[in-house]
């Protein structure tokens, strides 16, 4: 009787699970993605083009129209921030953002960091993401800024 039992509470779980590893199959596969609330802006609360900025500073960001949420979890209108650094090319916006030197996660759902860079002129773009790391339709993200590091 405990087996029965056991096997009914497995499929129980596993149905539910086994719709959203469909969900996760679709999304990355480039044919959804979750949609962004018109008006919803990202921008960098503490930073803003043209400053000078030492090798280790901070960058808080900011997002309106939207919840920052961890990755991993799905819930409408939210997601989480990516610093891309410079990059002159965009990611692909149907794909899950590459983890790389260029593009920073933030997927524990953070709304600042400390960011460390070489001397000399960089890019920044904010980039808000959904659940998957994928971005929005239509994307949300900042403009582009340059700052200098100083020696």
């Amino acid at each position: 009787m405990n087996r029965i039992r056991n096997i009914s509470l497995s499929l129980a779980l596993l149905l539910p699970l086994q719709a959203m590893a469909q969900q996760i199959v679709e999304r990355t596969s480039g044919l959804q993605r979750s949609p962004a609330p018109e008006g919803a802006t990202v921008a960098f609360a503490s930073l803003k083009d043209g400053d000078v900025v030492p090798k280790s500073f901070s960058v808080n960001f900011r997002v309106t129209g939207m919840r920052v949420r961890p990755a991993g979890e799905m819930v409408e209108n939210s997601g989480h921030h990516h610093l891309l650094i410079d990059v002159d090319e965009l990611p692909p916006m149907d794909l899950p953002l590459p983890k790389n030197e260029s593009v920073y996660h933030f997927g524990k759902g953070e709304k600042r960091a400390v960011v460390t860079l070489p001397p000399g002129e960089h890019t920044l773009q904010l980039l808000f993401a959904d659940y998957l790391h994928i971005p929005h339709d239509p994307p949300v993200m900042s403009e582009k800024i340059t700052v200098t590091v100083a020696d």
